[in-house]
């Protein structure tokens, strides 16, 4: 036999005992713990490969982006283990824009994730440890049974703080299923079997059945005895996905987006001052008498941008309460625009009433910045196109010896000039994207 011979016969064998991890460059697609890299040619095949899947759009350049590639790679086995495995993988979105255009990447990083091939943009927390436990919950079962008092409190203990938990206590698991399945990417949900008398104390309910609603993080429970019609249940569950009075900040903005409800917003000073949570107590009784409503505070020292959008400077006097709808139109009621130091329970009521009788005033939220405006038309590639061509040709004018095209006075470029720095110098939050 020839040397040739032997050696097509010795390849043969190692193609059958050795396992090829790539093929053409590419990694093979197995939930091996390792973050995988997507790109066009095997996109679509992870997606349909696994039944869960976090992508990560990134930008190489991008800071951010940095900061969260340790922490997925440190989530990533831990979630590849589960007994429902969980991929991590990520996109280059800066290299293969098709596929960054074809998902809506308008800022990095931007992460997605597809259940069942079905994308939900992904809001949660960014460490390692919090991201591992808050994905948890997509492949756990739609509804717990528990069994005892320990299988409870390890429940509850392994939810974590960043959904309100649901236990049905002497409920049957087909009585809140439905609920479960339509409200699963919001909350936890469980009904326990067997419990005793303390559990009963320690949860406040002192009657069966009875349907617990917690808020771990806000130390806030609420108690619901009936009727258990899936249309009461399914109100009692709406009203309090959110705490009593929610601090408004980047990640519950997103996650009021489909609340349907006007927003009660109080606008204070620093939200960390005795006074500002003195108020905030105050709030949460008017909350607990008008739940078809959402009450939320913010802070100008917390979130600036914010309140400025509500004609809030440094003349306004605080606190400050509107009713917001959520979108580009608030209402400040007459005789309301502002609270004093005494009997402030009283103001709070007396401005509830005023709204609900329509003693208003409609407003405008002010609108985004220019560059804000024309990313949400174009998108921010098309931006930095227009501002690279624009660059190019002040640059070619000035070795002409031109003078460069400007637009307005010298002042207005000045001060266009300082908003720029101004706006580049912003800190960004550890969940921001990059603009």
């Amino acid at each position: 036999m020839t040397n040739g011979v032997l050696m097509m016969l010795f390849m043969c064998f190692l193609m059958f005992i050795i396992p090829i991890s790539s093929v053409g460059g590419e990694q093979s697609l197995t939930a091996n713990g390792k973050v995988l890299e997507l790109d066009e040619s095997n996109f679509d095949s992870a997606i349909s490969t696994f039944d869960f899947i976090l992508v990560d759009f990134y930008a190489p350049w991008c800071g951010h982006c940095k900061r969260l590639s340790p922490q997925l790679d440190e989530a990533a086995p831990i979630l590849a283990s589960l007994k429902e495995p969980i991929v991590i993988a990520k996109v280059d979105a800066d290299k293969y824009t098709r596929l960054a255009r074809k998902h809506d990447i308008d800022g990095y990083p931007t992460l997605k994730i597809f259940m069942h091939g079905v994308p939900v943009e992904y809001n949660g927390p960014r460490k390692a440890d919090l991201l591992v436990r808050y994905l948890k919950k997509f492949v756990t079962s739609d509804v717990s049974v528990l069994d005892s008092d320990s299988a409870i409190s390890d429940f509850v203990e392994a939810a974590g703080t960043f959904f309100p938990i649901y236990i049905g206590f002497g409920l049957k698991e087909s009585m809140i299923s439905n609920l479960a399945v339509k409200y699963k990417k919001k909350a936890w949900f469980s009904v326990a079997k067997d419990f005793s008398e303390d559990i009963m104390v320690s949860y406040d309910f002192d009657k069966v059945p009875a349907l617990v609603s917690l808020h771990p993080v806000y130390n806030e429970r609420n108690i619901f005895y009936g009727p258990f019609e899936e249309e009461f249940l399914e109100e009692f569950i709406k009203q309090n996905l959110f705490p009593l009075v929610i601090p408004i900040n980047a990640d519950t903005l997103k996650s009021l987006e489909e609340d349907e409800r006007k927003i009660v917003l109080t606008i204070v000073e620093d939200e960390t001052e005795e006074k500002s949570k003195k108020i905030i107590n105050l709030l949460k009784a008017a909350a607990s008498a008008n739940r078809d409503l959402v009450f939320g505070y913010v802070g100008v020292k917390q979130y600036e941008d914010f309140t400025d959008t509500f004609g809030v400077n440094k003349k306004t006097v605080l606190p400050k309460m509107v009713v917001w709808d959520g979108d580009e139109e608030y209402f400040s009621v007459f005789g309301s625009e502002m609270m004093n130091a005494e009997d402030q329970a009283t103001q709070i009521s007396r401005f509830i009433i005023g709204y609900r009788e329509g003693r208003t005033l409609k407003e405008r939220i002010r609108g985004p910045s220019l560059l804000g405006y024309i990313n949400s038309l174009v998108g921010i590639n098309t931006v930095y196109m227009l501002v690279f061509v624009v660059v190019v040709v002040m640059l070619i004018q000035t070795i002409r010896g031109e003078e460069p095209l400007r637009v307005g006075t010298g002042d207005q470029v000045d001060h266009a000039r300082s908003s720029v720095s101004e706006a580049v110098s912003r800190e960004y939050g550890p969940g921001d994207k990059v603009d």
